[in-house]
């Protein structure tokens, strides 16, 4: 395998939607153009979001796409251990501890700002005096304790980024009361086991980077990934592609008799690699597509880019 690799990691919570479509392919050539392994990773933590035969439909559709990877995909429930291994370390730094406290009795706390999005910031002022040094309970919720400084990273696209957690997000979960790994702990943990050296992703995880540059710093893992954070494709409406705004899961789309080409055209028009809708290969789209000429704005997903799709 090369020295650099990526990672295609959905989450099973449901199907493909057009704008995941887009993240993956995006990685996928930028990969296969710089010689990156590709290795599959299922993100099936997220409770009862996952849904029974998600994981086997997104895998079926990302290789009816064109995609490939190297290598076995690793599922992450399957081998919970080495986020017990993470917890411990931490614990053993008294770097998390325990928490059952509410929305609410956060939001009430008098040093708890809100912090981005409604997201609630969990101020140090509510860690308790002093952190157990075992990871001795894994049905409650476990915090990190988030240094008070500021973290940068040159992103990839998105240029110099600049983060302070501690104001932002404050301690943040990092186990959860079902008995796994939340997220931020799970992505670091798993991108170290598989040799993770470079992540493509929508920028609306741009926060979640200097999150997780804490826990790979706290847990002296290694590789340090290289981030590159794409726009996002959103509604007419501005917002984050959804439900809200119809039907866009790729296998709707395949349902109705289309082509992956055209699929991949779409792809092609919203990542600067050709300048109207046209069907491209996957072969075009890799061959055509540079990240110095992906717009820099979200990608809106309109009326008549759904109506191109339809069209025999």
């Amino acid at each position: 395998m090369s020295s650099r690799v990526t990672r295609l990691a959905p989450s099973p919570t449901g199907a493909l939607h057009l704008g995941n479509l887009r993240t993956f392919l995006i990685n996928w050539a930028l990969a296969r153009r710089r010689g990156w392994s590709i290795v599959l990773r299922i993100e099936d933590l997220d409770g009862p979001r996952v849904k029974p035969h998600a994981a086997e439909e997104i895998v079926d559709t990302l290789r009816w796409i064109g995609l490939d990877w190297d290598g076995p995909t690793l599922v992450q429930s399957a081998d919970l251990e080495p986020s017990y291994e993470a917890m411990r370390r931490l614990a053993a730094q008294r770097l998390v501890y325990p928490c059952e406290l509410t929305r609410t009795e956060i939001e009430d706390a008098a040093t708890a700002p809100h912090g981005r999005e409604g997201e609630v910031c969990f101020p140090a002022s509510l860690r308790p005096a002093e952190p157990p040094a075992q990871f001795s309970d894994d049905r409650t919720n476990w915090r990190f304790a988030v240094p008070d400084r500021t973290v940068g990273f040159e992103d990839g696209f998105a240029g110099r980024i600049t983060r302070r957690p501690a104001s932002e997000c404050g301690d943040f979960v990092v186990w959860t009361r079902r008995g796994q790994p939340a997220y931020q702990l799970a992505v670091v943990v798993d991108d170290a086991r598989q040799g993770v050296t470079e992540v493509v992703r929508g920028d609306d995880l741009l926060d979640s980077a200097a999150r997780q540059m804490l826990l790979i710093e706290a847990l002296s893992l290694r590789p340090q990934p290289r981030y590159v954070h794409l726009p996002l494709v959103v509604g007419e409406d501005g917002r984050r592609l959804a439900k809200r705004h119809g039907d866009t899961r790729v296998n709707s789309y395949r349902g109705l008799g289309l082509h992956p080409q055209r699929l991949i055209g779409l792809m092609g028009f919203w990542s600067g690699v050709v300048a109207y809708r046209t069907p491209l290969t996957i072969e075009d789209f890799r061959d055509g597509f540079d990240l110095s000429t992906l717009p820099r704005e979200p990608i809106t997903f309109t009326n008549g880019d759904d109506q191109w799709l339809r069209e025999r």
